[in-house]
C-alpha cells in the first residue's frame, strides 16, 4: 500500500513538473512571437508620417494605392499558379488511376479438379495410380427397422392429434394403458 501510495505521488509530481515546463515554454513561444511580429511590422511597415499639405497628402495616397495594386498583382499570380498546379496535380492523378485499372489482375477462379486429374496434370503420362477412393469402399444394405415401419404406419401427426383430443382421446390412452 505504502509503495502504491508512494509511486501515485511521485507520478502525480512528475506530471504536475510536466505542465509547469509546458506552461512555460508556451509563454516563451508567446513572447518570441510577439517579438518577431513587430520585427516584420518595424522591418515592413515604416511609421506612418502624415504630410500637412493637400498635394503631399494626394501623393501618400497614390504611393498607396501603388503598392495596393502591386500586392494585388502578386496574389492574383500566385492565385494563378496555385489553380494551374492544382489542375495538372488533377491530370496526373486522374493518369495514375486511369493507368491503374488498366492492368487490374483479374480474379482468379477456382478450378475443381479430381485428384487423379491433379496428379496427371503434374505428373504427365507417368501418372498410373488410381486415386478413386469411392471404390474401396463397401456396400451397405439399409434394413429396415421396426422404429422406422412403426413411423411410416402411424401417417399423417394431425390425424394423431386429433384422435388424442377430447375426453375420447383420453379414454383410450387411458384404456391403453391399462
Amino acid at each position: 500500500q505504502k509503495k502504491r501510495r508512494a509511486a501515485t505521488a511521485r507520478r502525480q509530481h512528475l506530471k504536475s513538473a510536466m505542465l509547469q515546463l509546458a506552461a512555460t515554454e508556451i509563454e516563451r513561444e508567446a513572447a518570441a512571437k510577439e517579438v518577431e511580429k513587430q520585427n516584420y511590422l518595424a522591418e515592413h511597415c515604416p511609421p506612418l508620417s502624415l504630410p500637412g499639405s493637400m498635394q503631399e497628402l494626394q501623393d501618400l495616397c497614390k504611393k498607396l494605392h501603388a503598392k495596393i495594386e502591386s500586392v494585388d498583382e502578386e496574389r492574383y499570380d500566385t492565385e494563378v499558379k496555385l489553380q494551374k498546379t492544382t489542375k495538372e496535380l488533377e491530370d496526373l492523378s486522374q493518369k495514375l488511376f486511369d493507368l491503374r485499372g488498366k492492368f487490374k489482375r483479374p480474379p482468379l477462379r477456382r478450378v475443381r479438379m479430381s485428384a487423379d486429374a491433379m496428379l496427371r496434370a503434374l505428373l504427365g503420362s507417368k501418372h498410373k495410380v488410381c486415386m478413386d477412393l469411392r471404390a474401396n469402399l463397401k456396400q451397405v444394405k439399409k434394413e429396415d427397422t421396426e422404429k422406422e415401419k412403426d413411423l411410416r404406419d402411424v401417417g399423417d401427426w394431425r390425424k394423431n392429434i386429433e384422435e388424442k383430443s377430447g375426453m375420447e382421446g383420453r379414454k383410450k390412452m387411458f384404456e391403453a394403458g391399462e
